[in-house]
């Protein structure tokens, strides 16, 4: 890992998997397919494009304490559509400074306008320990004098 990576190195470790559901499909499907894939978000996608995305929290927040019917609900009643987004040459550390700012667990990846990946805080934090721990184990060879340079 370098001093700076970007969300396209993150991706091409974790995968690009991207789960998605339609704007018309209920809140429950939504919650269901989150469960099934262990994940907390789903992107949003009609006719091939990015419409939003979906996350536990605005099932919490906009189904379960506005006391709705997850089955009568759809999607798009519930969705986020201001999103931020990011590019696959963003770094990790701007990425997470972004997520910060806006409160967001999950940001999407895009080139142009395909959606290229997903990426989570919990991905990027885990990506920084990592870097971290091998940015030791090199210190810890030099003092060591293991140091191969």
């Amino acid at each position: 890992m370098k001093p700076v990576d970007t969300l396209d190195s993150v991706l091409r470790f974790k995968g690009r998997q991207v789960w998605s559901i339609a704007p018309t499909a209920t809140v429950y499907e939504a919650i269901a397919r989150m469960s099934e894939k262990g994940v907390g978000a789903l992107l949003v996608m009609s006719e091939g494009r990015l419409r939003g995305i979906i996350s536990e929290r605005d099932y919490a927040r906009k189904v379960i304490l506005r006391d709705r019917s997850s089955k009568e609900t759809e999607v798009r009643e519930i969705m986020t559509e201001r999103l931020i987004t990011a590019r696959p040459e963003n770094t990790v550390e701007e990425s997470m400074q972004w997520m910060t700012e806006h409160r967001i667990r999950h940001l999407p990846v895009l080139n142009g306008e395909k959606v290229v990946g997903i990426v989570s805080i919990g991905d990027l934090v885990n990506w920084t320990i990592t870097a971290h721990e091998e940015t030791i184990g090199h210190l810890q060879d030099y003092i060591e004098g293991r140091y191969p340079g």
